[in-house]
């Protein structure tokens, strides 16, 4: 039902420039999430007031559009930024986000519709057609976005309104045009990149990554836009989406037959580029300008999101490592190294007898899908887990075994009935809690009240005589040597790499050499 308001020729405030203005001027200028808040409603009250002209619509979207920006930057900042977000917290920055791009997008697209029925200021529009539909694409591709930072699901209706509105620009003829989307350096785009920015974030599999390098996924997929491909025909692409048959796009199998609707993608050149990228990053230790990011980022998180990209955007991605077998069952899970460590406590068994010998308070049951020898699949219940994420180390715990492993959350799908899907990698299913201290203490006691407690991986040193330590997130720094106590063994560790970094805790490698005496 459209809004109705009192006075002019369209019943709402914003029919009026003068009006329109002093809207945008009041909006707060210190609370981004409130300023959001209120420019979502007023987006809402014009999609959903049908009277305006579309030459209106159009310039009060952009209006609206444009006060937006600076907000937009700082609650995205601040939804990535917050550890183990509290629901509260978590749910305000979500929803203002989402809550825009939807109606956002849902203002261009009735700009599109109007356009396409031939209705009033058409004509003074004509020209800002492919920014209309670029622009749409553009806010579908953030709704897209925010979905998968919860891990989904994608309503199906993103998909149909980002292929739909693709195909209008390819039928017009205009996909290709240069326009300039926004005002700024980084404003000139096609509708055929923003398109391909979409695919081929969604191809880049950004389920399986934490959301701070979802967040540098996508931004990588813009950047590198202009390099992508798109063809009729299936050379030199990876996969494939129906334009007729809306839905994310597939890894194309060989032999696949063009059809009218259907239009094979690939990072074409921008697989090369983003490998340069590595390889300078790597080299220099910092980001090369001109690339952005959305915001400032260790070069950990992004060569991690680099290298997950480039992974799944190239003709072999990574394949699975051991074959799943269906089965059922349960898992008890402990979320974070804390949790892990309390449940183990070795501090108060000398023995260390690492099964479960009283309950772990923390811990929850999960349901078994699958297993496999590298780890599980498993479901979990809901209002539970509000702490997961993907790179979270949890211990586990199936109904058979005596002792606690670890693991890693490799993945996390949301089904449509809200349930999430989780795999989890299995480091180990021995967890080893263990003491560590600097190598200079001064004395056995120095080492002892100094010690923190840490989680060693193998039961002993691999073929290249190095073992595994989980620790706290900040202990290891690649230089010092550290002493492992395991029973009443000392054990000298020398760092060889960090193989893994999370939000509490480091996963290193290190040479050992047996203490004696």
């Amino acid at each position: 039902m459209a809004i109705k308001w009192l006075g002019g020729k369209v019943d709402h405030p914003m029919s009026d420039a003068g009006q329109a203005r002093q809207i945008i001027q009041g909006l707060p200028a210190n609370d981004a999430a409130k300023a959001l808040e209120e420019i979502t409603y007023w987006l809402d009250s014009i999609n959903q007031t049908g009277e305006f002209k579309l030459n209106q619509r159009f310039e009060n979207i952009d209006l609206l559009d444009s006060a937006a920006r600076n907000h937009l930057r700082k609650l995205s900042q601040d939804y990535l930024a917050m550890p183990r977000q509290l629901k509260f917290q978590e749910n305000r920055l979500w929803n203002a986000n989402f809550g825009f791009w939807r109606q956002l997008g849902d203002g261009y697209l009735q700009c599109l519709k109007q356009y396409e029925e031939g209705l009033i200021g058409m004509t003074i529009v004509r020209k800002s057609l492919p920014v209309i539909v670029a622009r749409a694409i553009r806010a579908l591709t953030f709704q897209l976005k925010w979905k998968l930072l919860r891990y989904g699901p994608v309503e199906p209706r993103i998909w149909q309104e980002l292929t739909q509105t693709y195909a209008i620009a390819e039928q017009r003829g205009f996909a290709d045009g240069v326009i300039t989307l926004y005002p700024g350096a980084l404003g000139e785009s096609t509708v055929k990149r923003e398109f391909l920015t979409a695919m081929m974030f969604s191809a880049a599999s950004p389920e399986g990554l934490p959301p701070l390098r979802q967040e540098i996924a996508e931004r990588t997929a813009a950047h590198l836009a202009s390099s992508f491909r798109t063809s009729i025909r299936p050379d030199g692409c990876t996969h494939c989406v129906n334009l007729a048959s809306p839905g994310p796009p597939v890894r194309q199998f060989k032999g696949v037959e063009p059809t009218a609707t259907l239009r094979f993608i690939g990072a074409g050149k921008g697989l090369a580029e983003l490998n340069q990228l590595i390889g300078k990053i790597q080299g220099t230790g910092a980001i090369p300008e001109g690339i952005n990011l959305g915001g400032s980022y260790g070069t950990d998180n992004v060569i991690g999101a680099f290298r997950h990209v480039a992974q799944y955007w190239s003709d072999q991605p990574p394949a699975r490592g051991a074959e799943r077998r269906r089965t059922a069952g349960r898992i008890t899970v402990v979320p974070g190294l804390k949790d892990i460590l309390k449940t183990l406590d070795p501090s108060d068994d000398d023995t260390l007898d690492f099964s479960l010998s009283q309950p772990a308070a923390s811990g929850e049951s999960w349901i078994v899908e699958d297993v496999s020898d590298g780890g599980y699949g498993a479901m979990i219940p809901t209002v539970k887990s509000d702490w997961i994420r993907v790179g979270t180390i949890v211990g586990v715990r199936n109904e058979a075994a005596k002792y606690w492993g670890v693991g890693l959350i490799r993945r996390i799908v949301r089904d449509e009935k809200e349930l999430r899907h989780v795999g989890i990698q299995v480091l180990t299913t021995t967890a080893i809690p263990v003491k560590l201290s600097k190598s200079q203490a001064l004395s056995f006691t120095d080492a002892d009240r100094d010690a923190e407690r840490a989680i060693l991986l193998p039961t002993g040193p691999d073929a290249r005589g190095e073992v595994g330590v989980i620790m706290r997130s900040g202990l290891f720094n690649g230089r010092d040597s550290l002493d492992m106590t395991v029973r009443d063994k000392s054990i000298q560790l020398t760092p060889m790499g960090l193989v893994e970094g999370g939000e509490d805790f480091d996963w290193a490698k290190f040479k050992v050499e047996e203490r004696k005496g």
